[in-house]
């Protein structure tokens, strides 16, 4: 039996990767059921100031194919508490790099005295889909690109 029943992970899942899927099976080998909220593009833009490579439809397409993902619900802010009342989820899982994120602090301080939720934080790979937007990026300039129109989107 795992040692959680209901398990949450939050995510904008844009260019998935090896990192994304390692984070995905770390957690589901943890809980009996994984419930993944996919960031919207408009809470993308507020919260990374870009848009999105794949649209919030496609990113849920997605992640929904995933074996370790049970369930996929929207996400259109940070706030924890507020994901909790809807999924009363019992461990909330993020990448290691919100550690020291205030408002992750105080949520995982929160849901933990007032709700018995715990927080597990999990490794990240090396890659990310920042690197990758960059990689990406380069090898198009490289290539010849320069006579297409590059937008802001291309560019971050």
């Amino acid at each position: 039996m795992k040692r959680y029943k209901i398990g949450f992970l939050s995510g904008f899942f844009d260019i998935l990767h090896e990192g994304h899927i390692a984070i995905l099976r770390l957690a589901k080998q943890q809980c009996e059921q994984l419930i993944v909220a996919v960031g919207t593009d408009e809470f993308m833009r507020a919260r990374k100031g870009r848009e999105s490579v794949l649209s919030y439809d496609q990113r849920v397409q997605i992640i929904s194919s995933i074996r370790y993902v049970d369930k996929v619900v929207e996400e259109n802010n940070l706030d924890k508490i507020e994901a909790y009342k809807k999924y009363h989820f019992d461990v909330m899982f993020a990448g290691d790099d919100h550690k020291n994120e205030d408002t992750y602090i105080k949520d995982a301080d929160t849901l933990k005295r007032e709700y018995g939720v715990d927080t597990i934080y999990i490794g990240r790979s090396d890659t990310s889909s920042t690197a990758l937007r960059k990689r990406t990026y380069d090898i198009w300039k490289e290539y010849g690109a320069s006579d297409v129109t590059v937008t802001a989107r291309e560019k971050s």
